[in-house]
């Protein structure tokens, strides 16, 4: 079966890091693809680079940095492909990387979103992800974070979503549900989605042989990391939490909250630290907003809550299940 491949790239000032992200691109051994990079106001040069050196990308020249969700929704409305992947600016894709993501999703027609095999730029033999969490505490998480690759991650199987870093989607479960909320900005953009589709009864397939590697926060982390995680882990749970689990795992979600704050209190000094408190104040002033939110999301779910619960885990579910 032929997939019509759209390969989706935000970026903003990361010029140096986006040349061998596209080098990488070059030498996939799947060739029928687009690229489309939704340059969000670069100031470094990204622009001219682009148009000198890569000319066969297509570019959607943003004004200003709208943020990472909105830089993907710039590029998700130009693009043609029927399979959407998206790809972080300082990520290197290995050559057989599409072509296990596109092998994968017509081996697979039951899954609709594909979590690749995310390894640490710096150190290519420790995952950064294999497939994404979400923590009954109310934490998302990236499996096997820091560990050593091994057997344990080279097998596919079911997970709770996939890695905003490297993933792909069916273009159908993107029209159901939607893409990244824009209200988001940055930072847990792709845990909602994950919610979101796994409400839906969606499925998201870990394919351990799509390598990539990322260097990870280069082009964000630190106090803007710590101030959007710190509200938008807030935000996700109240919008997406259905009321089943949140019955059973609210102590902890909450009792995590306090835990979140009095680490960053006990570093005040830290700008990140000062940051992520600021982020749990507008966290909670957007419970409002997340909660109108929640109200459409929970109307439409149609998943079997206890098998969202069984993936509310760094684990991994076989095939057959």
């Amino acid at each position: 079966m032929s997939i019509n491949v759209s390969v989706l790239i935000p970026t903003w000032n990361g010029k140096e890091l986006l040349r061998p992200c596209l080098d990488s691109l070059v030498q996939q051994t799947f060739r029928e693809f687009e690229v489309i990079v939704a340059e969000n106001g670069s100031t470094d040069g990204t622009r001219e680079m682009l148009d000198l050196e890569y000319p066969w990308v297509r570019v959607v020249a943003l004004a200003e940095n709208l943020g990472f969700a909105q830089g993907v929704h710039a590029a998700y409305n130009v693009a043609g492909g029927d399979f959407i992947v998206l790809l972080n600016n300082d990520t290197e894709a290995e050559p057989a990387w599409l072509e296990a993501l596109v092998g994968a999703a017509n081996e697979f027609p039951q899954a609709d979103s594909f979590a690749c095999k995310i390894l640490l730029h710096q150190d290519r033999g420790r995952l950064h992800s294999a497939g994404d969490y979400y923590g009954r505490d109310g934490v998302p998480g990236n499996r096997g974070l820091g560990e050593k690759d091994g057997l344990e991650f080279s097998e596919r199987g079911w997970v709770f979503g996939a890695q905003g870093a490297a993933c792909a989607f069916r273009r159908e479960l993107l029209e159901d549900i939607g893409f990244f909320d824009a209200d988001l900005v940055s930072y847990c953009e792709d845990v909602d989605l994950n919610w979101r589709a796994n409400l839906r009864g969606y499925r998201c397939l870990y394919v351990p042989e799509a390598r990539v590697y990322h260097h990870v926060s280069a082009t964000g982390g630190g106090a803007i990391a710590s101030f959007y995680c710190g509200r938008n882990f807030i935000v996700v749970a109240i919008k997406d939490v259905p009321g089943p689990l949140w019955r059973r795992y609210w102590l902890q979600m909450v009792a995590q909250q306090f835990k979140i704050t009095f680490a960053a209190l006990r570093s005040i000094r830290g700008e990140a630290a000062r940051a992520r408190l600021r982020g749990q104040i507008a966290g909670l002033a957007l419970i409002p907003s997340a909660l109108r939110k929640r109200a459409a999301i929970q109307r439409t779910i149609t998943a079997d809550l206890e098998r969202i619960e069984e993936l509310m885990g760094p684990w991994i579910r076989p095939l057959d299940w």
